[in-house]
């Protein structure tokens, strides 16, 4: 479980599939899966082999931890629902530590469970904040909600200008400061995770209006 509140960041230091088998693979990362190495900005202590660390919102699981460089596994699935794919070496990444069951919930219910991918079209400056215009799949639609939470790529966020496929971040300088924002161009590609009280709500209505 994770709240959406970034506490480091990293930059990838290499990435390479887990074996020699051959395939469909993006920007040197196999889509059959593989293994994802990052540096963080600042050196983690106590990190234990096997815990979860959300990587620009995608729970993953941390298989070494030398020399101040993660390393964790990237299933297939996870190639196919993120965009992990299109990391390259020197990409700049959020990473967030699984909370614990003392710390404040400064955010919201977050999984690390990306549900799809959105993608950024445009950024505004304005005084005090920068406008992001996030796109999303229309399916997901009746997940959202005006000044609801969406996490966009592990960062708890508020949803604003709700329309049918897309919604604007307002972002204070804080926010950009201590997350990898400052580098979003136009088109780049972000992980989406919906707010999993929406999902359990969506999933129930269809069973209210059939009694």
């Amino acid at each position: 479980m994770f709240t959406g509140i970034i506490t480091n960041t990293a930059k990838v230091e290499r990435i390479g599939r887990k074996s020699k088998v051959e395939g469909r693979r993006s920007r040197g990362l196999s889509l059959e899966g593989g293994r994802l190495f990052v540096r963080p900005k600042t050196k983690f202590s106590k990190i234990k082999i096997g815990e979860s660390i959300a990587v620009n919102g995608c729970c993953l699981t941390v298989v070494s931890y030398k020399n101040n460089v993660l390393e964790f596994d990237v299933s297939d699935e996870t190639m196919r629902k993120t965009a992990l794919s299109n990391f390259q070496k020197g990409t700049r990444v959020n990473l967030e530590r699984a909370m614990m069951a003392a710390d404040r919930f400064g955010g919201h219910f977050v999984l690390g469970h990306v549900d799809g991918v959105g993608k950024v079209t445009s950024i505004k400056c304005h005084p005090g904040s920068v406008e992001y215009k996030i796109s999303y799949p229309k399916k997901f639609s009746k997940l959202l909600i005006e000044k609801g939470s969406v996490t966009v790529d592990g960062i708890s966020l508020t949803v604003c200008d709700l329309k049918n496929s897309s919604f604007n971040l307002y972002i204070i300088p804080h926010t950009i400061k201590e997350t990898h924002l400052a580098d979003f161009k136009k088109g780049d590609a972000v992980n989406l995770e919906f707010d999993v009280l929406g999902k359990y709500v969506a999933q129930m209505v269809p069973v209210k209006k059939s009694r």
